[in-house]
């Protein structure tokens, strides 16, 4: 056999959420890969799509778990493979456990990656999961642009409104950041010149306009608050589905309506409204503006 074609002697561990230990139901939601011996550092990965989450515990924070899977990338890329197992202990919650260490021979860590996600993670491909839909469709979308173009790890995630407004406002923003090396954005609405940060919030129109009227009530808090706490100019963003998704179309003038009030209420109070189908191009202002 060639060298070439030698498979490489690696070891992998599975990631189970696990909502309840006493009942000890569970769904595998990640993989652990490292090569033996290679002093490389561990590879992760989570699931993209969380619908076997959802059945079996509808009430899982996906977003903390994508966050767990941003943190452990990071400590992973910086800290030897001899504190793995420390750092494990360190960042997964009691939800989340860590099956043993099994040996595996992999063509190459990518090919060994994508064929234990789909061995032992990933729904095959006959088995019926509900579908997204709501703001768990639209954040699963922003993730997929954000990871498309290399940022999503640069990007804070679950943002505490609490750190802008006062103590016990539970309102999370999804995701953020702020531009590196840039003092204003290439948008006419920032004063230029000012140090600003762009935040990003999944608002789902399909059940009504409750969470665009949250969002709208939190906006001139959250505004003031970003200012005082980082002397930065917030440009908060709210991603919605486009209007013909939600059947919002003037053969639906009822549905056109309350979609319409959604829009101008988050819009009134200054707040930036797009759809999923400009995720695209905000991805891209993304990348150019962190820098990737």
């Amino acid at each position: 056999m060639s060298s070439g074609n030698q498979r490489r002697a690696c070891e992998f561990q599975l990631l189970r959420y696990v909502p309840d230990t006493v009942r000890n139901e569970f769904v595998h939601i990640g993989v652990i890969l490292r090569e033996q011996g290679s002093g490389a550092a561990a590879t992760v990965r989570f699931t993209r799509d969380w619908r076997r989450v959802r059945c079996l515990d509808p009430e899982a924070d996906t977003a903390l778990l994508e966050g767990m899977e941003s943190e452990l990338r990071r400590r992973f890329e910086a800290e030897s493979d001899g504190k793995l197992m420390r750092l494990l202990s360190e960042s997964l919650s009691l939800s989340v456990q860590m099956t043993e260490p099994k040996a595996y021979l992999a063509e190459s860590l990518p090919a060994g990656m994508e064929e234990l996600m789909r061995l032992y993670v990933e729904p095959p491909p006959r088995e019926r999961v509900p579908r997204l839909s709501g703001r768990a469709a639209v954040q699963a979308r922003m993730r997929s642009e954000f990871e498309r173009v290399g940022v999503w790890d640069l990007m804070r995630k679950r943002i505490a409104a609490s750190e802008y407004t006062r103590p016990g406002d539970p309102l999370r923003i999804d995701l953020g950041y702020r531009p590196n090396g840039l003092s204003h954005p290439s948008d006419e609405d920032l004063s230029a010149g000012t140090p600003f940060i762009r935040m990003f919030h999944a608002v789902s129109l399909e059940p009504g306009v409750e969470m665009a009227k949250v969002l709208a009530f939190s906006a001139a808090g959250l505004r003031i608050g970003v200012e005082r706490v980082e002397q930065a100019r917030l440009e908060l963003t709210a991603v919605i589905e486009p209007a013909a998704k939600l059947g919002a179309t003037d053969e639906d003038p009822e549905r056109l309506e309350i979609y319409r009030f959604g829009v101008e209420t988050m819009e009134e109070h200054e707040i930036r409204v797009l759809t999923t189908s400009d995720l695209s191009r905000v991805a891209e202002t993304a990348r150019r503006e962190l820098r990737v």
